[in-house]
């Protein structure tokens, strides 16, 4: 065993004072009122220790002034804005979607306030918090009722429990999906109680293959849309509206999980069309599921979205209390689909829609005005200067869709020696941490989603770079 390191001088030691002494400077007694007097000692007591391992000895000034900061650092929240200017608008490891002004101020209203959460302020008796938002949705969406859970893995999850445990869920192989952090669809039935009937190969499902399958101790058909990633080639596909006709013959629902989920249509705004959920209820689905998060540009939520009916059952499975939504969160979905009644606005009013729309042009103003600033920060040993890229959604939806997007590109003037690790680690050490992605022997700041420009040469300005 190795004997401990003694201390480089006994005189050091002695020379340290006590804690009631660093307690008795002034700016020990200013942090004690910033961050409570227990705290400030336990943080002075953690700086003469490691003053007394290391040997060497300091004044009360110092470990005062090192206590703050110890203090202070531990007061930094640990969800941390930052700058993403990876190029991925909805990316799911930074939060997704950007929240609308409205839903903010919605949430402020229902956090600072006691809300008529469940209770029917006509009647004066207890109410329902899915009917708060039940009227937007079915008008957004054109369905008989709707339900709201915390994500759309709950609300996929919810559905197979109520309509398929202990029966059969019929999905084609090619729709058996895996999605962020290695979560499974066949898990996901699995944990719901459901069997699941995988019909069909990984390119290729037959009605025909539908119609072997069903039976007596079919519970569902499930319909996947394959949100994340695409199949492309010698593919086949039974149409939801055919599927929706074969489950009706035999009288089980017929639900399709839409993954992502949209209310408009994507193509206003220079994408490929996707299926919105008003056009997954049109084609007969009984249960629709979507997210809220994602390309709906709201607050994390699952939606059922369908048959008055169906909804009703789910509501009255005991697992739908464990899913359930906060006020906060329905303030804020309240206040999200609202902006949906005025699509021709949504650019204006709701941030996934402004950056996924948002011209060229006005990343080319943005590129003028950072570019000098990184080539005066960084200096001769980087080369720096704007150049065209590309864009996705994120999160999963539209994998193969891209937008054309401007990025600046920063690439050392000698290559290798670890020089654009340690550049993308000391801008992720930045006050508002700057993350980027690596591409070709250079990083690249995407620039969809850089709109505080003044705030980014702010926090710039205190780069060390490498």
């Amino acid at each position: 065993m190795a004997k401990a390191q003694a201390p480089k001088s006994l005189g050091a030691l002695r020379k340290l004072p006590s804690v009631d002494e660093v307690m008795r400077h002034a700016v020990a007694v200013a942090a004690a009122e910033r961050f409570g007097r227990s705290a400030t000692v336990a943080a002075v007591r953690e700086a003469i220790a490691e003053a007394r391992a290391s040997g060497e000895a300091d004044d009360a000034d110092a470990f005062a002034a090192a206590a703050t900061a110890r203090l202070e650092k531990q007061a930094e929240p640990n969800l941390k804005p930052v700058f993403n200017l990876t190029g991925t608008v909805l990316h799911t490891n930074l939060g997704r979607a950007l929240i609308a002004e409205a839903a903010v101020e919605a949430a402020t209203v229902a956090m600072r306030n006691a809300v008529a959460l469940e209770f029917d302020l006509g009647g004066g008796k207890r109410g329902e918090r899915d009917e708060l938002v039940r009227d937007l949705l079915c008008e957004l969406t054109g369905a008989e009722d709707a339900t709201i859970v915390n994500n759309n893995a709950a609300a996929v999850l919810l559905t197979l429990n109520t309509f398929a445990k202990g029966k059969e869920s019929i999905v084609s192989r090619g729709e058996l999906i895996e999605i962020g952090g290695a979560f499974r669809m066949p898990d996901i039935m699995s944990r719901a109680g459901t069997k699941l009937v995988e019909i069909g190969t990984t390119n290729r499902t037959h009605m025909k293959d539908y119609v072997g399958a069903i039976g007596d101790s079919t519970g569902l058909i499930l319909k996947v849309h394959t949100s994340n990633y695409r199949i492309e080639g010698f593919t086949k596909e039974v149409p939801a509206r055919d599927l929706a006709k074969l489950a009706h013959e035999h009288k089980v629902p017929l639900v399709n999980d839409l993954g992502s989920g949209t209310l408009v249509d994507l193509t206003r705004y220079g994408l490929k069309h996707e299926p919105t959920v008003a056009e997954a209820v049109a084609e007969g689905a009984d249960l629709v599921t979507f997210s809220g998060d994602k390309l709906l540009g709201g607050p994390q939520t699952g939606f059922i979205v369908g048959r008055k009916d169906l909804i009703g059952k789910l509501n009255k499975n005991p697992m739908k209390r464990a899913l359930r939504v906060d006020k906060i969160r329905l303030a804020m979905i309240e206040a999200t689909l609202r902006l949906y009644r005025d699509p021709d606005r949504l650019t204006q009013t709701l941030p996934t829609y402004r950056l996924l729309a948002r011209p060229v042009k006005d990343m080319q103003a943005v590129a003028a005005r950072i570019v000098p600033a990184l080539k005066e920060k960084l200096g001769r040993n980087y080369k720096v200067e704007s150049k065209p890229c590309s864009s996705q959604v994120g999160s999963g939806a539209m994998p193969v869709e891209t937008l054309p997007s401007l990025a600046v590109s920063i690439a050392p003037v000698v290559k290798g020696g670890g020089r654009l690790n340690a550049l993308s680690n000391a801008l992720r050490k930045l006050p508002v941490p700057v993350v980027g992605r690596i591409e070709k022997d250079a990083l690249l700041f995407d620039l969809r989603c850089l709109e505080d420009v003044d705030g980014f040469l702010a926090n710039l300005a205190k780069l060390e770079a490498p």
